[in-house]
């Protein structure tokens, strides 16, 4: 569906040239959710706006659909551009208009005839949850909804590709998880291609199937979100997973029960798929004679499975810890021991 091939983006400077992007390459299957990772100056939105001819290369190819935006111009990319449509962090919406005319509006663009648009409007706004809202102003709804007006804009000419630029950053975090829940339907409903870029681990980790991770303009990791939880290689990877395996309250509870409780080990579980739903504390207090103190965990869902950690204290005398440990180790978890005595 769309392939990235040895792509650079150089920005000239008074300061010399800027690599934006740098060497980039990737392929993304047709109905993927795929994520792009990486803080700010990463070169993230440079890369999704090369998708759809907003930014043009300084040097590779991008495809997309079957056609090659990084070669084409004026009217056969305007044509391209109705097959990839984008939805902004803060909405982009006509404030003069109704919701149901926002959502018309790029229908009116590719000159859909009255009757037939019309009806197109009803559909999308019951695939987005905004029935009642239709007469309403941006200035009447809430973020979300504006977000879903947005969305629904975006799928009005039936798009192969929806690009997402930090779609939900403006957003808390009850109404992101509404608007990614809605982006997974549709994705599931439509067999939607979505490419989505953000600075948010939460994000890729509710929704994405894949993600690449990005920094100084290249892409540094790139696998499936379960993998990557499950074996974060960069320095910068493990950052972002930390964002939702380890709060910042779990060091401070390891670091008050160190300085209560000296004695024993605190070791850090972690569980991919099946065996975040293993029965591992009951097994622990049953068969070996050690006393298991929970600290803090947590389980969360990926599009590819479950992944889990939790912090525990074992303690009691050292050789049946030692025969606890033994045991985590042969459970296929990972385990790895923060403390001695």
């Amino acid at each position: 569906m769309i392939s990235i091939q040895n792509v650079r983006k150089i920005f000239p400077s008074k300061k010399g040239d800027l690599k934006a992007v740098d060497d980039v390459n990737l392929e993304i299957k047709e109905g993927e959710i795929f994520g792009v990772i990486g803080y700010s100056g990463a070169g993230k939105s440079t890369l999704i706006r090369m998708l759809n001819g907003l930014e043009i290369p300084t040097e590779g190819s991008v495809t997309v659909a079957g056609r090659v935006i990084s070669k084409i111009k004026g009217s056969e990319l305007r044509k391209a551009r109705q097959e990839i449509s984008m939805i902004f962090q803060h909405f982009n919406l006509l404030w003069s208009r109704t919701v149901s005319e926002n959502i018309a509006f790029p229908l009116e663009i590719a000159g859909v005839k009255g009757p037939q648009r019309k009806k197109r409007v009803a559909e999308l706004i019951q695939l987005v949850g905004l029935e009642g809202r239709e007469n309403a102003y941006p200035s009447e709804l809430s973020g979300g909804q504006k977000q879903r007006v947005g969305i629904a804009r975006a799928l009005a000419n039936n798009p192969k590709v929806l690009l997402c630029d930090e779609a939900t950053s403006a957003l808390d975090p009850q109404t992101t998880d509404s608007i990614l829940d809605l982006l997974v339907d549709i994705n599931k409903r439509l067999g939607l291609t979505i490419v989505l870029i953000t600075h948010e681990m939460h994000v890729i980790r509710k929704i994405c199937h894949r993600v690449a991770v990005m920094e100084a303009g290249k892409i540094v990791e790139l696998g499936p979100v379960l993998e990557v939880f499950k074996h974060p290689r960069q320095p910068i990877t493990k950052r972002f997973v930390q964002q939702v395996t380890e709060p910042e309250e779990t060091k401070e509870t390891i670091d008050h029960l160190l300085e209560r409780y000296p004695k024993g080990q605190v070791i850090q579980l972690s569980f991919v798929g099946e065996s975040a739903e293993q029965p591992l504390i009951t097994t622990l207090i049953r068969d070996y004679n050690v006393i298991v103190n929970i600290l803090q965990g947590k389980i969360s869902h990926t599009q590819n499975g479950s992944y889990g950690s939790l912090f525990i204290h074992l303690d009691g005398q050292p050789t049946e810890i030692k025969k606890a440990v033994d045991y985590l180790h042969s459970q296929k978890i990972g385990v790895e021991v923060l403390s001695n005595d």
